[in-house]
This record gives structure tokens, C-alpha cells and sequence, in this order.
């Protein structure tokens, strides 16, 4: 005999859903490149950015300048990056990708964020509103709206990341 799902229901399971394609995901690109989704955005931003302040790194990703600094420690610790002072401004650092961090970019999959982005942008304006207007109910109905967070699909709190970058 089938269930017939609820309203209540259905929410839960596409919710259950989001969360453990999410999980999925940061695993299978620690698993292929031992890298989680915040560290490939730092590197993917670092790259696309050329010469780049930490300070200008947390903006554009959406997270503190504590943070970028713990990851950027971690990645540079594995020969990622590195950074240098300016040479016009000594109170300024600035990230560099290494060849490793290059290389692996080169062949690291997809982030979530990325294939979502792609198929999010496809759809028509009222479509994009009408999801926006939805998630930012739901996360007010279980009280988060409150919740620091980046535009980066990965399982954890930010606060994780001091273990996890």
C-alpha cells in the first residue's frame, strides 16, 4: 500500500533531498581532489582574479577575512597558494595560485554551486523569483534567515570550517 505524501511531506523530502546532494557532493570532490567546495571557490577565485587582497577574496565570496585567512593557511600549508606583500602598499597581501593549485583546478569537478548557478540562470525571471522568494520563506520558517552564510554549497556550519577547510 503507498503513502500518500503530504504537503508537509513533500517539503521535507525535497529538503532531505537538497541536503544530502549537497553531502554527496562535498564528499565526491574531497574524494577526486581532497579539496571541500569552499577551498575550490577560494582557488577559483584566486585564478579568475589574478592578483587579489584577502580583504578583496572575502567580498567577492562572501565570507569573513578570519575565514579566507584560515583556508588560505591550509591551502597554502598543501602548496596551493601563496602570498606575497605589496611591493606599492606593505599593509596589503596578496594570493597567488601555485602550479599545484593550478593543476588542480584544471582537473577538479564541477562545484555544486556551479551546476546550479548554470540551470537557475536558464530559467525565466518569474521562475528565479518565485524559488528566492520560496527558500527565503522556508529559511525563515525554521529560523535561520539570521544564519551567516556564503553562496557556497557544503554540508557544516562556516564555523566547521576551522576543522574542515
Amino acid at each position: 500500500m503507498d503513502r500518500v505524501l503530504t504537503n508537509i511531506d513533500e517539503v521535507l523530502v525535497a529538503l532531505r533531498r537538497i541536503i544530502r546532494a549537497t553531502d554527496l557532493h562535498s564528499k565526491y570532490l574531497a574524494k577526486t581532489t581532497g579539496l571541500t567546495a569552499p577551498q575550490i571557490l577560494l582557488l577559483q577565485t584566486i585564478r579568475n582574479k589574478g592578483q587579489v587582497t584577502i580583504g578583496e577574496l572575502a567580498r567577492e565570496i562572501s565570507l569573513s577575512q578570519a575565514t579566507v585567512t584560515t583556508i588560505l593557511d591550509r591551502l597554502e600549508k598543501r602548496n596551493f597558494v601563496y602570498r606575497q606583500r605589496s611591493t606599492e602598499d606593505k599593509r596589503k597581501v596578496h594570493a597567488y595560485l601555485t602550479q599545484t593549485g593550478m593543476e588542480t583546478l584544471r582537473s577538479a569537478p564541477t562545484p555544486l554551486q556551479d551546476q546550479f548557478a548554470r540551470q537557475f540562470s536558464d530559467l525565466k525571471g518569474w521562475e528565479q523569483t518565485m524559488i528566492i522568494s520560496s527558500l527565503q520563506r522556508v529559511a525563515q520558517m525554521m529560523d535561520a534567515q539570521h544564519i551567516d552564510a556564503s553562496p557556497v554549497l557544503d554540508v557544516g556550519l562556516l564555523d566547521r570550517q576551522s576543522t574542515s577547510i
